[in-house]
Formats: structure tokens, sequence, C-alpha cells
């Protein structure tokens, strides 16, 4: 699974990527956490939390405590 979630980093893999991590890969998680950290968005941590990924909370937790610049997702 862990190969596969390699594959699907790639621009456009993100529904792949979402596929692998409901199918419990938490390699695919950890690329996830790391695109939606990239961008700052609130939503995929969230989602990536609720999925059972405890480092998404976390990464969720660091972003709602992060000074913002008047912007919210």
């Amino acid at each position: 699974m862990d190969r596969l979630a390699d594959l699907a980093d790639a621009p456009g893999g993100h529904e792949e990527l979402s596929e692998l991590l409901d199918q419990g890969s938490v390699h695919a998680g950890f690329l996830l956490i790391r695109r939606a950290s990239a961008t700052g968005g609130l939503r995929e941590p969230q989602r990536i939390s609720d999925a059972g990924y405890d480092e998404a909370g976390n990464e969720l937790d660091r972003l709602l405590k992060a000074p913002t610049d008047g912007h919210r997702d």
C-alpha cells in the first residue's frame, strides 16, 4: 500500500490517495496531510483525522493555532 501511495502522490493523485487512506494506508494519510499542510486548508486535515490518522489531528491543531492573515478555509 505504501508503494501505491507513493505512486499516487503525483499531481492529480488526490483521489487515489484518499481511497488508499480509506483502505487503511497510514502512508497515504501522511502524504495527504503533507499536501494539506502546504496549502493551509483545514477541511482536509479534519477529514483525514476522522479517517483515523492521528497525525492529522495534530496538524489540524497546529493550523488552528497558527497566526492567520485574516482568511479562513
